[in-house]
């Protein structure tokens, strides 16, 4: 009897490692990947992500304009923040991609009982991408057309949160809204949906190339989402974008002057007070978005 026992785990044994190296192994050779995945270390992620701080997603589009981006990376405005926090800006999102792909499954099962639910939860339709996120990172949860599937929740989004994770954005679906809202973490969302994964979609891949509201996302992208929506950076243009968003806003001594002078609040409240082609504004010069006036000091006009 024992020895019976001991071949059976053996035999689990080997069939879980076989399958954690089919999972593991180097695609077919009649597979082909054209974008291939670049690793960028911590120290330069942080540096990239404070180029971004305290700019809107209206800013960096208009950086992105100057770039000659125009019109990339803006996300479908079906892509919306799950709460607004007006007094402090929480709801408040910059930071560098981690991406993950569910699909609909064509898998059917007869019966959902736990044992089968577990299955599925472990093997098809896992979170394996929680072990990439990182502190400064946001989850980008491709999942357009896996239907009623709840990818996010209240349990695993507080345990996203915990890897350092700043927020998350997904085309799918998200439940548990009332919970996610109480526990103040930012979420931008497409739908509400309550089906559990098991059943309905499947993990295809992690930190590959995705699409979230009709827009390009890869691994390392820089990510900003506000009550406006969600704009994607690419990485490669990041530095960039974010000189460009803030020289077309503000000339440098007057950045300095808005930090000494307001709180991150209200220097945020105060740019959009300030925004271009308003009335009560006056704008010297509309030849590029890098010439707006976009800063008062006293009466004197910075352009």
């Amino acid at each position: 009897m024992m020895a019976r026992s001991c071949a059976t785990s053996l035999l689990l044994l080997i069939a879980a490692a076989a399958m954690f190296a089919q999972v593991g192994a180097p695609p077919s050779p009649k597979v082909k990947l054209y974008m291939p995945y670049k690793e960028y270390s911590q120290a330069d992620n942080k540096k990239i992500v404070a180029m971004f701080q305290d700019l809107r997603v209206a800013d960096v589009s208009d950086g992105m304009d100057v770039v000659g981006l125009a019109n990339v990376g803006i996300a479908n405005a079906e892509i919306k923040a799950l709460r607004r926090d007006t007094e402090n800006f929480t709801h408040r999102i910059v930071g560098v991609a981690v991406t993950a792909r569910y699909l609909p499954t064509n898998r059917r099962e007869i019966q959902m009982d736990k044992k089968t639910i577990d299955r599925w939860y472990d093997e098809l339709t896992s979170e394996t991408f929680e072990e990439m996120l990182f502190p400064g990172s946001i989850l980008v949860i491709d999942g357009a057309e896996d239907g009623e599937s709840r990818s996010i929740g209240s349990n695993n989004i507080m345990q996203w949160h915990k890897k350092g994770m700043l927020g998350v954005v997904t085309s799918g679906g998200l439940a548990d809204s009332d919970e996610i809202i109480a526990e103040k973490v930012p979420a931008y969302y497409r739908r509400l949906a309550r089906g559990i994964r098991p059943g309905r979609n499947e993990l295809e891949s992690v930190n590959r190339p995705v699409m979230c509201g009709g827009v390009l996302v890869r691994p390392g992208d820089i990510v900003i989402a506000d009550g406006d929506g969600v704009v994607v950076v690419p990485r490669e243009h990041a530095a960039e974008v974010a000189q460009a968003s803030r020289q077309s806003w503000t000339k440098s001594d007057c950045s300095a002057h808005s930090k000494r002078r307001f709180s991150r609040r209200n220097s945020l409240l105060w740019r959009a007070a300030h925004r271009p082609f308003q009335f009560h504004y006056t704008v010297r010069s509309i030849a590029t978005p890098a010439s707006w006036s976009r800063c008062l000091e006293g009466k004197r006009t910075c352009t």
